[in-house]
């Protein structure tokens, strides 16, 4: 978005002035992260979760660059090397830890991130490109990450990587065929370890070249914000920096607080006691389960328990992507005109009492058992998360009255807001743009 207001970029002196005029980076990044970009004035803390998941997968790159340095990608020697990072290489035990619990922390804030956006409506036009390119990217870090998972070459890595291969194997007519094609075999091996190290180490940079025009789109309508209605005025924003640079950098040090704490004080809190035992395609696991970022869409996954025209675990795995799609189509599922959840009484029931508990359930869900009463309870919430979205949130977004917005940011933050017509309203269209009062 266009601000008439924005600073302009002024080099300060003439190598920088040389510069700008050759290769503007300078300016780039005055523009898109300094003063040169004006911010709604009213953003909480949520907000920050963006910034927090650009930096941790910043850090998982360099971490990961590090330790394919000393890991071989071979089913004979892979466990051995992961034991001779963690033993013999200088600071080898910090770099697999930071790696490992950087996984969990960027899912983690990724989450957050997410149900930030949902409850805000951040999908809403004109940002769903923004939404889009977000789903994208939670998409390719769960590829990712799975196959990470199976580089340790553990016993929860190898049945994991057998389990979740073999959910190929359930599409019809060439659901075998490109099951072998994947793992490059009719189990996880040596073929199998090498593709999956390949792309665990190109998959990053992928996300990070989404992550560009993720914040590229971002740029063009200007950030989101709490009051869910569009800037109008000057006195609506504040200069990214050095306000937010500023919040951004108070909560970055509380989340490296925490992620330090786990890294040094509970480096395998989150982990597997399984992985520790060398991959044995002969010994199953009591309870083959996946990482805790996972745990949703395996309960998802393990709901479908018999077959209906089509085998149940062909649902399974149906139910268990498109529990993510629908995702894509939630700009024009909600056709609410209001954006923020704390104007709109009926959504805010349901997402807090509704969806929230629902994925609390399927968390836990997850990593329990396939047994009763656990796959009785896993039917349950996955009936309820696609009504919520498929059904719930549409009747939604057509029956209920929203309460009364204020008239500008400004007036939301300070209480009045002098260019404001006595009796003004906000209530406009999703997507439309008030124009200040003259």
């Amino acid at each position: 978005m266009s601000f008439p207001w924005a600073r302009e970029y002024k080099p300060s002196n003439g190598f920088t002035q040389f510069l700008d005029e050759r290769l503007p980076l300078p300016r780039l990044v005055y523009n898109a992260v300094g003063a040169g970009y004006p911010v709604p004035r009213n953003l909480s803390y949520f907000w920050n979760f963006g910034v927090l998941a650009g930096f941790f997968l910043v850090l998982q790159i360099v971490t990961g660059v590090v330790l394919a340095m000393h890991y071989a990608a071979n089913t004979e020697v892979a466990f051995g090397q992961v034991e001779h990072i963690m033993r013999d290489v200088n600071w080898g035990w910090l770099m697999r830890y930071a790696h490992m619990n950087g996984a969990h922390f960027f899912f983690l804030v990724v989450y957050i991130h997410i149900f930030r956006g949902l409850f805000y409506s951040s999908y809403k036009a004109p940002r769903e490109m923004i939404w889009l390119l977000g789903v994208v990217i939670f998409l390719l870090m769960m590829a990712t990450a799975f196959m990470g998972y199976v580089l340790p070459w553990g016993q929860m890595s190898f049945w994991g990587a057998k389990v979740i291969t073999g959910l190929f194997g359930a599409i019809p007519l060439v659901g075998e065929s490109l099951q072998v094609w994947l793992v490059g075999g009719f189990a996880p091996d040596n073929a199998a370890l090498n593709r999956f190290f390949s792309l665990h180490f190109l998959l990053p940079f992928v996300i990070a070249g989404v992550v560009i025009l993720h914040i590229w789109a971002l740029h063009i309508p200007g950030s989101s914000n709490p009051t869910g209605i569009e800037v109008k005025q000057e006195s609506d924003t504040l200069p990214f920096h050095p306000y937010y640079t500023a919040k951004d950098g108070f909560g970055l040090g509380v989340a490296l607080l925490l992620y330090f704490t786990l890294v040094f004080f509970l480096p395998n809190m989150l982990g597997h006691a399984d992985n520790y035992i060398e991959a044995n395609p002969l010994s199953t696991p009591a309870l083959i389960v996946p990482e805790w970022y996972f745990y949703p869409f395996y309960a998802i996954l393990r709901a479908f328990t018999f077959d209906f025209i089509l085998p149940a675990k062909l649902w399974g795995v149906i139910a268990m992507f498109a529990s993510i799609l629908v995702w894509f189509f939630l700009p024009w599922l909600d056709k609410s005109p209001v954006r923020s959840g704390h104007y709109r009484p009926l959504f805010k029931k349901f997402f807090w009492f509704g969806l929230i508990p629902t994925m609390a359930m399927l968390f836990f869900l997850g990593g329990a058992p396939a047994e009763e009463p656990y796959v009785m309870l896993s039917q349950i919430f996955t009936a309820y998360y696609f009504l919520h979205f498929l059904v719930i949130l549409p009747i939604i977004s057509q029956i209920e009255q929203p309460e009364e917005l204020p008239f500008s940011i400004t007036e939301k933050v300070l209480g009045k807001d002098s260019n404001a017509p006595v009796g003004a309203t906000n209530n406009a269209p999703v997507g439309a743009t008030a124009q200040p009062a003259e």
